[in-house]
């Protein structure tokens, strides 16, 4: 099923400022809060939804990248990893939203950025990013890569728990095994309850007696994964495209990072982009230029012919319809512009100069201004709009 666009999740239009955003993300999350609708399934899908919207509309150079290629710019889910996180988790990464006066404290008696369901706190692995080299002809078609990276993986010993055994863990003595410590302090309203994650286990309900001997406890290693993106065509130098959960796993569990896939174009030695489009320089001899031929010019997606009409001028742009680059999430695509220049030799045969001097001497070599010829720029302003 198609993603809902992300404005009209938040209700907002195109050019909401960020405060307005945020406001509009509070309410959402405040209406849709799972305590707040306990066992209502369409109110956690929304919730989810919610901060999926605010985790792309928040960050500035997200924004900029969904406002022109939609929900296809931001990965293969579409958007950051909020859809794999539960309520909590998503809290913890946003709950900056609220500020101090975070509802959820006092509505709920909880601090909800600080735990999952469970009461212990989830935590999230940092991203990685690792940058992808790719040619005009791969951005046309779109490509499958397959990258070899370097990461934190969970430990295969311990299973990520950082313990060397079942017997090693012990539930923490602050907490009672909830991860979360009760507070009760007095205010001139009376008295007020608050919780927050416990320090001495880190929020986990447990500690370790004994660690693991192969990762020292830390739950995790350094690895190599082979991991296969699919990158869609279309896509632009600087662009970045995230994989959810392909990232450094945190230490003793939780829910890896992402993995951020930054494009980097290869410059092309013949064909220049534009946008979707691409130009392309044809150089004629003024024979060619003056009589007409059929020429063979390169594309993305290999040589194509081209009619050369008699009488062409240095300057005039030719339209290849529909043979520049496809624009994300529209199936739209762009022109190539073939700009012809006529070549003039600067060394010449003692014949080739005699041949010109008569040239020189015709009319038909006079030049005579099309008075219909608008110049270059202006038909450049004509073929773009």
């Amino acid at each position: 099923m198609a993603k809902r666009d992300y404005y009209e999740i938040l209700g907002l239009g195109r050019n909401a400022a960020s405060d307005e955003i945020k406001k509009a993300y509070r309410q959402m999350a405040i209406k849709f809060h799972p305590d707040k609708n306990p066992g209502n399934k369409e109110a956690e899908d929304k919730f989810k939804e919610a901060a999926e919207a605010y985790e792309i509309l928040s960050n500035e150079e997200k924004k900029v990248r969904y406002d022109r290629f939609g929900h296809q710019a931001m990965g293969a889910n579409g958007g950051g990893h909020s859809n794999g996180m539960n309520m909590d988790d998503i809290f913890s990464q946003f709950g900056d939203v609220f500020g101090e006066g975070n509802p959820f404290e006092s509505f709920f008696g909880g601090n909800s950025g600080q735990r999952s369901r469970g009461g212990r706190r989830q935590k999230v692995g940092s991203n990685l990013r690792v940058k992808v080299k790719l040619s005009l002809q791969e951005i046309s078609a779109g490509v499958e890569k397959k990258l070899k990276v370097t990461k934190q993986i969970a430990c295969n010993t311990c299973g990520g728990s950082g313990a060397k055994d079942r017997s090693s863990f012990k539930t923490c003595g602050i907490c009672g095994g909830s991860g979360q410590v009760r507070k009760v302090t007095q205010t001139f309203l009376g008295q007020m309850a608050t919780t927050a994650t416990c320090t001495s286990c880190n929020g986990e309900g447990t500690v370790v007696t004994s660690n693991c001997n192969n990762c020292k406890g830390t739950g995790r290693n350094e690895g190599e994964e082979v991991i296969t993106v699919n990158i869609p065509a279309g896509v632009a130098d600087g662009m970045q495209l995230s994989m959810s959960g392909k990232g450094n796993a945190p230490e003793r569990g939780g829910i890896p990072g992402d993995l951020i896939i930054l494009i980097e174009e290869i410059e092309d030695p013949v064909l220049k982009r534009d946008g979707n489009n691409i130009i392309y320089d044809l150089f004629l001899n003024f024979a060619d230029a003056a009589l007409g031929t059929q020429v063979e010019v390169p594309t993305v997606n290999g040589k194509v012919k081209v009619k050369i009409e008699p009488g062409t001028q240095p300057g005039k742009i030719l339209r290849l319809r529909g043979k520049g680059l496809p624009e994300i999430n529209t199936g739209y695509h762009g022109d190539q512009l073939v700009q012809i220049n006529v070549w003039t030799p600067k060394k010449i045969t003692s014949e080739e100069k005699a041949i010109l001097e008569k040239w020189r001497t015709s009319e038909n070599f006079t030049p005579k201004p099309d008075k219909n010829d608008q110049g270059f720029f202006d038909r450049m302003k004509e073929f773009f709009n």
